[in-house]
């Protein structure tokens, strides 16, 4: 039996496929600079939460803690992130995000804004109507999911 929402026929498996399907589409865009989805994962994280404590970073992304390290060594050499002693705690490391590496996710931000576009084209105006009143649930949904990540 598929799982509904209470008093809705509202089906969960399907939204929830579907979205797995978009949203494997939209990740997997070229990366014009040929870096990793991880190495991706890891800037997208920090454009958004930066700076971050490496430990943090290491479990967000789910990583070991040698190979969050090595990442970020390369992103720092790659000059998209950095590393500096926390203020309040000078023994602990945060990671920042260069202006290089927010321009590697803005770049990327720009392709998928362009290829939903393009996909945008092929629905009728009541389907991107749908689309259109969904934003705000979409973006609670989301504001819920990042809430119980932490």
């Amino acid at each position: 039996m598929k799982p509904k929402i209470q008093n809705t026929d509202f089906d969960v498996a399907d939204f929830a496929l579907a979205f797995e399907e978009l949203t494997r589409i939209i990740i997997r865009l070229p990366a014009k600079d040929k870096l990793s989805f991880t190495t991706l994962s890891v800037l997208h994280t920090l454009s958004r939460k930066s700076p971050m404590r490496l430990t943090e970073l290491t479990t967000h992304e789910q990583l070991t803690q040698s190979g969050m390290t090595q990442l970020v060594t390369r992103l720092e050499q790659d000059g998209l992130v950095e590393r500096r002693p926390d203020p309040g705690d000078g023994r602990v490391v945060q990671v920042h995000i260069t202006e290089q590496g927010v321009r590697i996710i803005e770049s990327r931000r720009k392709d998928r804004i362009l290829l939903l576009t393009t996909f945008m084209e092929g629905l009728q105006p009541e389907e991107r109507q749908s689309i259109a009143l969904a934003i705000s649930a979409i973006k609670r949904l989301a504001e819920l999911g990042n809430r119980s990540a932490t």
